[in-house]
């Protein structure tokens, strides 16, 4: 069996029908200064019920692509937006 990914992060964008734009933020230790820095990559997600909104925290599964960019399907919202 192939592991899956999954990524957690914020929705920044709807990008267009049953897609999002989701924000993944990873620490990591910089190699000569030993400090904690963020890096950042935006991943494109499939929202089959359109059910998202901007500021919601995800978890999103690799799956088939299914576009040219967009391999991501949502699994379920961790945190909603607060209005």
């Amino acid at each position: 069996m192939i592991h899956k990914r999954e990524i957690k992060g914020n929705v920044i964008k709807i990008s267009g029908d049953k897609t999002v734009s989701v924000l993944v933020e990873r620490r990591v230790m910089h190699p000569r200064y030993h400090k904690v820095v963020k890096r950042f990559k935006k991943y494109l997600v499939h929202d089959d019920k359109n059910e998202l909104k901007i500021g919601d925290i995800i978890s999103a599964l690799e799956c088939r692509p299914l576009s040219k960019t967009k391999h991501f399907r949502l699994k379920d919202v961790i945190k909603g937006a607060e209005v």
